[in-house]
């Protein structure tokens, strides 16, 4: 009896991995900034630097669910020193910076596919819904700029770094 096998891999993928999901990569540091052609457009202090990419198909739920994350998420440490404490619990700053990148396709070749990259005007969009809720629920939030090349200079804090994903 003959056995497709990409048919039985498939199969056992959970669906959740083809669910739309907006990603963050957030790094945990003392201080950050941005800067677009020699200025300086965003800058923190103790906080959260999160680089952000958007995917086709990501929206509101997908926006709301990464400020959660990004605000309610635990890497900072409390009087024992354990990863118990988010940004809404310091106050810290959060750097937020858009970075399309990070949903490329590495899985083959030697150059990245960008098929995984929510197209520029509706990247944007989300993107700016994203930095829109993030100042109205959290005092201190900086950006870089989208779609411009930026250069971001951080001194991660442990080093702590994560990938968070909203579904």
């Amino acid at each position: 009896m003959p056995t497709d096998f990409g048919m039985l891999y498939a199969s056992r993928i959970p669906t959740s991995y083809a669910l739309p999901s907006m990603i963050a990569l957030i790094q945990r540091v003392t201080e950050a900034s941005v800067l677009v052609d020699g200025d300086i457009v965003g800058a923190i202090g103790p906080g959260l630097l999160a680089l952000v990419a958007v995917e086709p198909g990501d929206g509101d739920r997908q926006v709301r669910r990464m400020l959660e994350r990004l605000l309610g998420y635990r890497v900072f440490a409390d009087a024992r020193g354990r990863m118990n404490r988010s940004l809404r619990d310091t106050g810290g700053g959060l750097l937020l910076v858009s970075q399309f990148t990070l949903a490329a396709d590495t899985s083959r070749g030697m150059r990245p596919g960008f098929e995984g990259a929510a197209a520029p005007e509706p990247a944007q969009a989300r993107f700016e819904q994203l930095v829109e809720l993030a100042r109205a629920a959290h005092p201190m939030v900086e950006t870089g700029r989208f779609g411009a090349h930026m250069r971001i200079a951080l001194v991660n804090d442990g080093p702590v770094t994560f990938w968070l994903q909203a579904r």
